[in-house]
């Protein structure tokens, strides 16, 4: 056994020599080199063990036999020690591999090769996999081992351990540098490219390339999908191609635009037509707080700050690309919807100045058109603006129709104007532009068709019309495309309820009873509309309101006593059904017999 002096002149000389390695291998080879001759070895080899299929590979190698012959690099864990100084995390001695009944492969392999003694240590390190190692040496002759001698050798497996995993954390700071490198460069590529007004296809394949997985790009504005490639093996980019073009498209952009309005943008799944389901990651794109489209990710999103840093920075190139369609889309609607309004205000001066501005804007409004006044239904929650989407949709559905419309973003909806058509054409229209909307909505819209008109008071009188008719569904909760026998006859009266003197009828009619129960919190005016909504007939209206018919009476003669209200003629009774109708319409937003029905 060497002396005190002599092991620590061995391990320095073990220290200095695996220091000066830079790669993995060498040092590898080094260390199992070192170990064999500094602790009186004859042969060793570093392993790795694969516990996920069961063998132990073998991946450095000492071998000093003359005759060179091929040897197994591959050892079956049920045969190797390996796994046990790994789950002991101890070293396996073994005094005679000759006579071992426990590990049967060292036996064999032993009366091949010509050695007795085996030492299998763990390493308190991984492989450039992550797999955990082992040190093996091994003696031709039978070597007995002392304390002392399994401590140095420790030492050595552990010196080494410390150095494969400092250069393990140099080959990562390497390779995160290079990575870090690679993405300034594209970043610096891609925003070049937007301030120099490129193209989307050229931009999404840098994208793809910044983030190493295939992308798509939601354009809402300009209503495109911009791909990288094919997002799955099945698939080649034609196939692709040709299903964002279709229906694939229309589910994708649906699902991720619900994906992003319930904050879930993580892993959203996207079932294809054709049976696949694809997942990517939804990152939100906007403009002023606006969102303006979205950008997909396919495959497993990586760890790491860098990719997040990667991610943002795209998002903010592809938002600045997108800019351009929202500056478009906006400035269109923009000053179609000035000119619009203008006219339907009657702010105008000169009529023919005001024809030639719409001519240059594509609108001809000195030949007979039509309107189509479009209201979006009620949403309990905030979402972002999906104009242009809706108007994307109207005009691929105005092609197939073969109508040139215009469409207008009007507050909570937008306005159509297109040429006179046939009523049939301008209603098959507008009943399925209703379908397309209230799929993209999440629920049905409200859809108002006018009359065709000609010139510009024409289509400031349609609009008042179509926008009375729209108040009215809104009172009534009506939806869909509606025509006025939709709406029974209330459109007609409607269409003088802002005079005064159908105000001055309302209040000299129910006035008092409206005031009254305003101030009281009294439950007569709900009483009077459920009575006349029941024929008058007493107990059916008891019934309804769940009071006891007498009950019922009480408060019908008091109304008659405060208010001198008496329905049982009939042309005092209309006279009062009438104006609880227009006061529902006029100042009420729910139906006036919603009172509490319990009071008295």
């Amino acid at each position: 056994m060497p002396n005190t002096l002599s092991l620590m002149s061995s391990l320095r000389d073990v220290a200095s020599r695996i220091n000066t390695d830079d790669e993995v291998d060498t040092l590898l080879h080094s260390l199992i080199e070192l170990a064999c001759q500094h602790g009186s070895w004859d042969l060793g080899s570093i392993m790795s063990v694969d516990a996920a299929h069961g063998d132990a590979l073998v991946i450095a190698r000492r071998d000093t036999a003359l005759l060179k012959r091929p040897l197994s690099d591959r050892w079956e864990l049920a045969t190797s020690p390996a796994l046990v100084a790994l789950q002991r995390n101890e070293a396996v001695y073994i005094r005679d591999a000759l006579e071992t009944t426990e590990f049967l492969g060292y036996r064999r392999e032993a009366a091949e090769r010509g050695y007795r003694t085996v030492l299998v240590l763990p390493m308190a390190c991984h492989d450039v996999e992550g797999r955990p190692m082992v040190l093996v040496v091994l003696a031709r002759k039978i070597v007995d081992l002392p304390a002392e001698q399994l401590a140095f050798m420790e030492l050595i497996v552990h010196l080494g351990a410390i150095a494969i995993e400092r250069t393990h954390r140099q080959r990562a700071q390497q390779a995160a540098a290079a990575q870090l490198r690679r993405v300034v460069d594209v970043q610096g590529a891609m925003l070049e490219e937007v301030l120099a007004g490129g193209s989307m296809v050229t931009l999404t394949a840098m994208l793809a390339d910044l983030l190493d997985s295939p992308v798509l790009v939601i354009d809402l504005y300009g209503g495109e999908l911009h791909a990288s490639r094919a997002p799955h093996a099945s698939l080649d980019m034609a196939a692709w191609r040709a299903g964002l073009d279709g229906d694939a498209g229309q589910q994708i952009r649906a699902a991720a635009l619900s994906a992003i309005e319930r904050h879930a943008l993580r892993r959203v799944p996207l079932d294809l037509p054709d049976g696949l389901t694809l997942h990517a990651n939804v990152e939100l794109l906007s403009v002023d707080g606006d969102t303006v489209g979205a950008l997909l990710c396919f495959g497993e999103r990586e760890p790491g700050d860098l990719h997040t840093i990667s991610i943002e920075n795209a998002k903010f190139a592809m938002s600045v690309q997108l800019m351009r369609s929202v500056i478009r889309f906006r400035s269109e609607t923009r000053t179609l919807a000035e000119l619009f309004f203008e006219i339907v205000e009657r702010r105008w001066r000169d009529e023919q100045d005001v024809l030639e501005r719409a001519r240059r804007l594509g609108l001809v409004l000195a030949a007979p058109a039509r309107l189509l006044v479009i209201d979006y239904p009620h949403r309990s929650v905030a979402a972002f603006d999906r104009s242009a989407e809706c108007h994307r949709a109207a005009n691929m559905l105005a092609v197939q129709h073969k109508l040139a419309i215009h469409p207008i973003t009007v507050g909570n909806g937008f306005v159509c104007v297109l040429p006179d058509a046939p009523a049939h054409t301008a209603t098959a229209f507008a009943r399925q532009l209703c379908g397309a909307l209230g799929a993209l909505l999440c629920g049905e819209p409200t859809l108002i068709v006018s009359d065709a008109f000609t010139g510009l008071t024409a289509l400031a009188n349609e609009w008042e019309r179509c926008w009375r008719m729209i108040r009215v569904a809104r009172a009534f909760g009506k939806t869909g495309a509606l025509s006025v026998p939709d709406l029974g006859p209330l459109p007609m009266l409607i269409g003088a309820a802002d005079s005064s003197d159908v105000r001055a009828f309302i209040a000299g009619t129910i006035g008092r009873i409206v005031e009254y129960d305003a101030k009281h919190r009294a439950p007569y005016v709900g009483t009077l509309a459920t009575y006349i909504r029941h024929g008058c007939r007493a107990q059916a209206c008891a019934d309804a309101m769940g009071l006891h018919v007498t009950t019922l009476r009480y408060r019908l003669a008091r109304i008659v006593d405060l208010f001198g209200i008496d329905v049982e003629t009939p042309e005092r009774r209309f006279a009062v059904e009438l104006a609880l109708q227009l006061h529902n319409l006029l100042d009420a937003g729910q139906p006036v017999g919603a009172a509490s029905h319990n009071a008295d």
